[in-house]
Protein backbone atom coordinates (compact mmCIF):
# COMPACT_ATOMS: atom_id res chain seq x y z
CA UNK A 1 0.00 0.00 0.00
CA UNK A 2 1.27 3.47 -0.87
CA UNK A 3 1.98 6.00 1.86
CA UNK A 4 0.33 8.70 -0.24
CA UNK A 5 -1.99 8.98 -3.22
CA UNK A 6 -2.65 12.35 -4.83
CA UNK A 7 -5.29 12.60 -7.53
CA UNK A 8 -6.32 15.63 -9.57
CA UNK A 9 -4.94 18.10 -7.02
CA UNK A 10 -5.58 21.78 -7.73
CA UNK A 11 -4.81 24.73 -5.46
CA UNK A 12 -6.39 28.14 -5.98
CA UNK A 13 -5.30 30.99 -3.67
CA UNK A 14 -6.60 34.54 -4.05
CA UNK A 15 -8.05 33.67 -7.44
CA UNK A 16 -4.65 32.47 -8.67
CA UNK A 17 -4.30 28.87 -9.84
CA UNK A 18 -1.02 27.65 -8.33
CA UNK A 19 -1.32 23.90 -8.94
CA UNK A 20 -3.50 22.34 -11.60
CA UNK A 21 -4.69 18.75 -11.88
CA UNK A 22 -1.65 17.09 -10.29
CA UNK A 23 -1.58 13.34 -9.63
CA UNK A 24 1.20 11.17 -8.19
CA UNK A 25 1.89 8.44 -5.62
CA UNK A 26 4.49 7.89 -2.92
CA UNK A 27 5.53 4.38 -1.90
CA UNK A 28 7.11 3.42 1.41
CA UNK A 29 10.82 4.25 1.37
CA UNK A 30 10.53 6.23 -1.87
CA UNK A 31 12.63 9.40 -2.22
CA UNK A 32 10.66 11.87 -4.31
CA UNK A 33 12.30 15.18 -5.26
CA UNK A 34 10.28 18.10 -6.60
CA UNK A 35 11.95 20.42 -9.11
CA UNK A 36 10.70 23.57 -10.74
CA UNK A 37 11.32 27.28 -11.27
CA UNK A 38 10.31 29.97 -8.77
CA UNK A 39 6.54 30.22 -8.52
CA UNK A 40 6.00 26.69 -9.83
CA UNK A 41 3.92 25.66 -6.80
CA UNK A 42 6.52 23.53 -5.01
CA UNK A 43 6.05 24.96 -1.51
CA UNK A 44 2.29 25.19 -2.07
CA UNK A 45 2.30 21.46 -2.84
CA UNK A 46 3.88 20.62 0.51
CA UNK A 47 1.45 22.92 2.32
CA UNK A 48 -1.47 21.24 0.56
CA UNK A 49 -0.18 17.79 1.57
CA UNK A 50 -0.12 19.05 5.17
CA UNK A 51 -3.65 20.43 4.67
CA UNK A 52 -2.50 23.96 5.46
CA UNK A 53 -4.10 25.49 2.34
CA UNK A 54 -7.47 24.81 0.68
CA UNK A 55 -7.39 22.49 -2.30
CA UNK A 56 -9.53 20.51 -4.71
CA UNK A 57 -8.93 16.86 -5.57
CA UNK A 58 -7.86 13.96 -3.38
CA UNK A 59 -4.96 13.69 -0.93
CA UNK A 60 -5.02 10.28 0.74
CA UNK A 61 -2.39 9.36 3.33
CA UNK A 62 -2.08 5.81 4.61
CA UNK A 63 -3.88 5.23 7.93
CA UNK A 64 -1.77 6.22 10.96
CA UNK A 65 0.99 7.68 8.78
CA UNK A 66 3.47 9.81 10.73
CA UNK A 67 4.76 12.91 8.94
CA UNK A 68 7.84 15.01 9.74
CA UNK A 69 8.14 18.47 8.20
CA UNK A 70 11.27 20.58 7.65
CA UNK A 71 10.38 24.11 6.46
CA UNK A 72 12.48 26.10 4.04
CA UNK A 73 13.50 28.72 6.55
CA UNK A 74 12.70 29.92 10.06
CA UNK A 75 13.99 33.14 11.53
CA UNK A 76 15.15 32.69 15.13
CA UNK A 77 15.28 35.70 17.43
CA UNK A 78 18.77 35.90 18.94
CA UNK A 79 17.23 37.07 22.21
CA UNK A 80 14.86 34.11 22.43
CA UNK A 81 16.03 31.91 25.36
CA UNK A 82 14.69 28.65 23.86
CA UNK A 83 17.13 25.85 23.07
CA UNK A 84 16.65 22.70 21.01
CA UNK A 85 16.57 20.80 24.30
CA UNK A 86 13.47 22.85 25.16
CA UNK A 87 11.89 22.36 21.74
CA UNK A 88 12.61 18.63 21.58
CA UNK A 89 11.17 18.11 25.08
CA UNK A 90 8.06 20.15 24.25
CA UNK A 91 7.35 18.09 21.13
CA UNK A 92 7.85 14.82 23.01
CA UNK A 93 5.29 15.91 25.59
CA UNK A 94 2.86 17.10 22.91
CA UNK A 95 2.88 13.81 20.98
CA UNK A 96 3.44 11.67 24.07
CA UNK A 97 6.75 9.98 23.27
CA UNK A 98 9.67 9.37 25.68
CA UNK A 99 12.14 12.25 25.86
CA UNK A 100 15.03 9.74 26.03
CA UNK A 101 14.54 9.16 22.29
CA UNK A 102 15.85 12.67 21.58
CA UNK A 103 19.37 11.64 22.61
CA UNK A 104 19.66 9.22 19.69
CA UNK A 105 18.00 11.72 17.34
CA UNK A 106 20.42 14.48 18.34
CA UNK A 107 23.35 12.15 17.72
CA UNK A 108 21.95 11.07 14.35
CA UNK A 109 21.78 14.68 13.08
CA UNK A 110 25.12 15.72 14.58
CA UNK A 111 23.90 17.98 17.39
CA UNK A 112 26.31 18.08 20.31
CA UNK A 113 25.29 18.64 23.94
CA UNK A 114 26.60 22.19 23.66
CA UNK A 115 24.49 22.88 20.56
CA UNK A 116 21.39 21.47 22.26
CA UNK A 117 21.91 23.84 25.20
CA UNK A 118 22.63 26.94 23.07
CA UNK A 119 19.74 29.38 22.41
CA UNK A 120 18.54 28.65 18.87
CA UNK A 121 19.16 32.24 17.76
CA UNK A 122 22.87 31.82 18.49
CA UNK A 123 23.37 28.67 16.41
CA UNK A 124 24.91 28.77 12.95
CA UNK A 125 22.62 28.26 9.96
CA UNK A 126 23.86 24.69 9.55
CA UNK A 127 23.41 23.85 13.22
CA UNK A 128 19.94 25.41 13.25
CA UNK A 129 18.93 23.39 10.19
CA UNK A 130 20.22 20.17 11.75
CA UNK A 131 18.00 20.97 14.71
CA UNK A 132 14.96 21.40 12.46
CA UNK A 133 15.64 18.01 10.90
CA UNK A 134 16.03 16.45 14.34
CA UNK A 135 12.77 18.07 15.47
CA UNK A 136 11.02 16.54 12.44
CA UNK A 137 12.39 13.07 13.32
CA UNK A 138 10.79 13.03 16.78
CA UNK A 139 7.93 10.56 16.79
CA UNK A 140 9.53 8.20 14.26
CA UNK A 141 7.92 9.55 11.07
CA UNK A 142 7.28 7.35 8.06
CA UNK A 143 7.83 10.25 5.69
CA UNK A 144 9.69 13.56 5.72
CA UNK A 145 8.50 16.63 3.83
CA UNK A 146 11.46 18.95 3.23
CA UNK A 147 11.15 22.37 1.62
CA UNK A 148 14.58 23.36 0.28
CA UNK A 149 16.23 22.51 3.61
CA UNK A 150 19.55 24.13 2.63
CA UNK A 151 18.14 27.43 1.33
CA UNK A 152 19.83 29.55 4.04
CA UNK A 153 23.12 27.61 4.19
CA UNK A 154 26.43 28.25 2.41
CA UNK A 155 27.73 25.77 -0.16
CA UNK A 156 30.01 23.67 2.10
CA UNK A 157 27.28 23.45 4.74
CA UNK A 158 24.73 22.62 2.07
CA UNK A 159 26.71 19.53 1.05
CA UNK A 160 26.85 18.34 4.68
CA UNK A 161 23.09 18.77 5.14
CA UNK A 162 22.31 16.87 1.94
CA UNK A 163 24.61 14.04 2.96
CA UNK A 164 22.92 13.99 6.38
CA UNK A 165 19.46 13.76 4.81
CA UNK A 166 20.53 10.96 2.51
CA UNK A 167 22.03 9.01 5.42
CA UNK A 168 18.95 9.46 7.61
CA UNK A 169 16.65 8.30 4.83
CA UNK A 170 18.64 5.08 4.52
CA UNK A 171 19.12 4.64 8.28
CA UNK A 172 15.43 4.97 9.16
CA UNK A 173 13.97 3.77 5.82
CA UNK A 174 12.14 7.08 5.44
CA UNK A 175 10.05 8.02 2.48
CA UNK A 176 10.51 11.67 1.58
CA UNK A 177 9.16 14.46 -0.56
CA UNK A 178 11.84 17.11 -0.94
CA UNK A 179 11.77 20.40 -2.78
CA UNK A 180 15.33 20.99 -3.97
CA UNK A 181 17.22 23.25 -6.33
CA UNK A 182 20.35 21.07 -6.25
CA UNK A 183 20.26 18.80 -9.29
CA UNK A 184 23.42 17.01 -8.19
CA UNK A 185 21.76 15.95 -4.95
CA UNK A 186 18.62 14.94 -6.85
CA UNK A 187 20.62 12.77 -9.25
CA UNK A 188 22.38 11.04 -6.34
CA UNK A 189 19.61 10.47 -3.84
CA UNK A 190 16.19 10.64 -5.49
CA UNK A 191 14.41 7.51 -6.65
CA UNK A 192 11.70 9.58 -8.36
CA UNK A 193 11.63 13.17 -9.62
CA UNK A 194 8.54 15.33 -10.11
CA UNK A 195 9.13 18.24 -12.49
CA UNK A 196 6.48 20.78 -11.54
CA UNK A 197 5.48 24.08 -13.10
CA UNK A 198 1.92 24.40 -11.85
CA UNK A 199 1.24 21.19 -13.79
CA UNK A 200 3.31 18.02 -13.77
CA UNK A 201 5.70 18.24 -16.72
CA UNK A 202 7.39 14.95 -15.96
CA UNK A 203 7.53 12.35 -13.23
CA UNK A 204 10.03 9.53 -13.42
CA UNK A 205 13.53 8.38 -12.58
CA UNK A 206 16.35 10.94 -12.24
CA UNK A 207 17.79 9.65 -15.51
CA UNK A 208 14.57 10.60 -17.30
CA UNK A 209 13.62 13.76 -15.41
CA UNK A 210 17.11 15.30 -15.49
CA UNK A 211 17.55 14.90 -19.23
CA UNK A 212 18.43 18.12 -21.11
CA UNK A 213 15.10 18.03 -22.95
CA UNK A 214 13.00 17.82 -19.78
CA UNK A 215 15.05 20.46 -17.95
CA UNK A 216 14.77 22.86 -20.89
CA UNK A 217 11.02 22.32 -20.94
CA UNK A 218 10.85 22.86 -17.17
CA UNK A 219 13.03 25.95 -16.86
CA UNK A 220 12.51 27.41 -20.32
CA UNK A 221 16.20 27.41 -21.23
CA UNK A 222 19.18 25.12 -21.59
CA UNK A 223 19.97 23.80 -18.12
CA UNK A 224 22.84 21.58 -17.01
CA UNK A 225 24.54 20.56 -13.80
CA UNK A 226 27.80 19.09 -12.60
CA UNK A 227 27.51 15.55 -11.27
CA UNK A 228 29.93 15.01 -8.37
CA UNK A 229 31.54 11.59 -8.28
CA UNK A 230 31.86 11.47 -4.49
CA UNK A 231 29.01 10.54 -2.13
Amino acid sequence: MNLLNVKNLSVLIEQKLLIENLSFELARGEKLCVLGPNGAGKTVLLRALLRLVPYRGEITWAPDVRIGYVPQKLEADRHLPLTYNDLFEAKCKTINVPTKNTVEIAQSVGLTKEMLETPVGHLSSGQFQRGLIGFALIGQPDVLLLDEPTASIDEPGEEHIYELIGRLQNQFNLASIMVSHDLTFVSRYATTVLCLNRRSLCIGSPQVALSPEVLKNLYGEAYSYYHHTHC
